[in-house]
């Protein structure tokens, strides 16, 4: 999608404005669709030259919902509500609004998390909290946690064939084959 600036849009709702041609005719001129024009054209009757500006904003779900409520109770087409609403942008934002409320209720025009999702943390193992030094402990706590850290080193030491790769197998090359071959050519049978 082309990027126009404010000057641009103005000059083609100026244009219009003069009535001197319809949209089609002046859609043509400036190699635009003829959509687009008639969008200007609204957004600039609704709200001035701050209509023609771009927006960058997310909307949050009681918005979508009075949009939504807006054109059920008064019967206002899609880009009706765009312009009344000052919403800018493709008539797809309100459609798609309308397709999630339909399937999900108010839950679907919740503002999702963008990006990636972060990775799990890793959950660490209980290790045994050492309040005293190892002087002030007393002989059964020292041999509890001995005992503790063999079986973890135990433990790590059984799953390290799991984790670890299986060796590849090393492919001969076609010299090494060739050798081996040679004492069965030419020889007789």
């Amino acid at each position: 999608m082309a990027k126009y600036s404010e000057a641009f849009k103005l000059g083609v709702v100026q244009s219009y404005a003069s009535g001197e041609s319809g949209f089609r005719a002046i859609a043509q001129r400036y190699g635009l669709d003829h959509a687009t024009v008639r969008r200007w054209v609204k957004a600039y009757q609704a709200h001035g030259v701050q209509g023609l500006r771009r927006k960058f904003s997310r909307y949050s779900a009681d918005f979508k919902l009075s949009v939504l409520q807006r054109i059920a109770q008064e019967g206002l087409s899609v880009r009706e509500a765009m312009a009344l609403s000052n919403i800018r942008g493709s008539t797809r934002i309100i459609s798609g609004w309308q397709r999630q409320y339909h399937a999900q209720g108010l839950a679907g025009l919740q503002p999702k998390p963008r990006g990636r999702p972060k990775k799990m943390s890793m959950s660490q193992s209980p290790k045994p909290v050492n309040a005293l030094p190892d002087a002030q402990r007393s002989r059964e706590a020292l041999l509890e946690e001995v005992r503790y850290l063999r079986a973890e080193v135990a433990y790590l030491k059984n799953c390290r064939p799991c984790v670890r790769p299986k060796p590849k197998l090393r492919r001969k090359s076609a010299g090494s084959a060739c050798t081996e071959a040679r004492p069965h050519i030419g020889t007789p049978v």
